[in-house]
Order: structure tokens, then sequence, then C-alpha cells
């Protein structure tokens, strides 16, 4: 089972370092469907997630063209009709916001149903929470309170784990984070250029990622002193079990500390 989980958390990595790479077409969407269809129909659940979140990217980069269209249509399948509206608005209005956001939102909820997937089936060999990317979206779209519920539930259940996943920090899923990971992320590449080329190097951590939400959502909703001081308590703890490789995860810890020490001496 061990073997197994290595195996899965590599093909997440090869699977969103591919798909940020290329220029992702019809084709080549339904050839990697098939291949996948062989090997862990789980997989099928997250190359749609991440394919979803490409589209979303381009769109909000270049506009919404015809091979997108196509692109959206085949990944939702059936489930295209109840997006023919806002496809159709996209297309004579020019206005994609709309549809970036649907796009993401389908996202993340694959993405839930793939951690739901993979804590099902390898929950003996490591500390799986489902809500990580549904919590990353409801700070997103500044639902702090909802966000604070789910991160501080995450917190309590990984701090301690041995083993947990990671959330990819390529440019598809950057367009969840706020702008402090973005700059953290630039900033890692800029220490180390060759981290996006390693496996597990490009990523965040569970219990990381939670625990910088956790810290500027209460920041946002104005928690006191002795909440923050539980949540620094909570940071120290996953800055000594944190393994030195991982430098993200170690600058995040870092920002979110310093975040909590100003918001206390304030």
């Amino acid at each position: 089972m061990d073997d197994l989980w290595l195996v899965l958390e590599y093909a997440e990595y090869y699977i969103s370092h591919a798909v940020s790479r290329s220029s992702l077409a019809e084709r080549s969407w339904v050839c990697w469907m098939n291949e996948l269809t062989k090997t862990d129909k789980r997989l099928i659940v997250y190359f749609s997630a991440v394919a979803l979140l490409h589209v979303a990217r381009k769109i909000s980069r270049s506009g919404f063209t015809d091979k997108l269209s196509d692109i959206v249509s085949t990944i939702l399948g059936r489930n295209v009709i109840q997006w023919c509206s806002v496809l159709s608005r996209c297309k004579t209005e020019l206005n994609t916001s709309e549809l970036v956001e649907l796009l993401q939102k389908s996202a993340v909820e694959h993405l839930t149903t793939y951690r739901q997937l993979v804590a099902r089936d390898f929950g003996s060999v490591a500390t799986i929470v489902t809500t990580d990317f549904e919590a990353l979206y409801a700070h997103k779209r500044g639902d702090y309170q909802r966000c604070l519920q789910l991160s501080t539930q995450n917190v309590h259940t990984l701090l301690y784990a041995r083993r947990m996943p990671s959330v990819p920090t390529y440019p598809e899923f950057i367009q969840l984070m706020d702008d402090d990971i973005v700059s953290l992320t630039a900033l890692t590449l800029a220490v180390d250029p060759e981290c996006r080329d390693r496996s597990g190097s490009a990523c965040i951590s569970q219990v990381t990622l939670s625990l910088y939400l956790m810290t500027q959502c209460q920041l946002k909703l104005h928690h006191s002193v002795t909440s923050l001081a539980q949540t620094l308590a909570y940071i120290k703890v996953a800055q000594r079990r944190c393994p030195h490789r991982c430098t993200l995860d170690h600058l995040t810890l870092k920002l979110t500390e310093r975040k909590v020490l100003d918001a206390s001496l304030n």
C-alpha cells in the first residue's frame, strides 16, 4: 500500500506538471482520459480538475476561443448542458469572468471528490483531509468564516501527521491562492529554479496551507490575541516537524508566524 501511495503522489505531480507545460487540446485531453482509464480511474477525476483550471487560466489570460469551448464541452460531457447559457454569453458579450469562476468552482468540486476517493483508499497509510481545496476556494471567495471552520478542523487533524498530501503550486493552482502565496512561490523559484522539475518540491503541504488560511481568516475576522497565541503554538509545532527540503513550506510558515506576531503587538 505504501508503494501505491508513492505512485499516486508521483502521478499527481506528473499530471500537474505536464498539463501546466502543455497547450491542452481536445484530442490530447481524450488521449489522457483513455490512458488514465487503463491505469487508475481516480486520476481521471484529478486530471479533469487540473484541465478545468488550465482552461480557466487560459481564458483569464487570452480570452475565450472556440478551441477552449470545445475542451470545456469535452471535459464536462453531459453536464455541459447546464453551462450552455454561460458559454453563449461569453461568446457574445466577451465577458469571461463568470465562466472562469464556474470553471474554478467545478475544478474544486472535482478535487474534493478526488481527495475523498484517496482518503477512502489510502487512509491507512496517510492522514488525508478532504476539504483543503474547499477551504482555499472559500478564502478566495471571501467566505472567511467557512474557510476558518474548515482550516481549523484540518490543522487539528494534520498537525502531528507523519504523512499527508500536498497542494501543487503550478500556475493552474496558483489562481486559487492569494498574493502572499504567489509571491512566496516566486521566491522559492528564485532560490531554487529547478524545484518545478522535482516531484514534491513545487508543492505546499496540507498542514502548512491550512495554518496559513486559518491565520488569514482569524486576522480578517479580528480574533482575539488568545486565539492567535494558540495558532502560533500550532505554527511552532509545524515548523519543527517540517522537512528541511520543503522550502516553500518553511517560507509560508515563517510568513504566517510573522503575521501572528505583528497582529499580537498591535
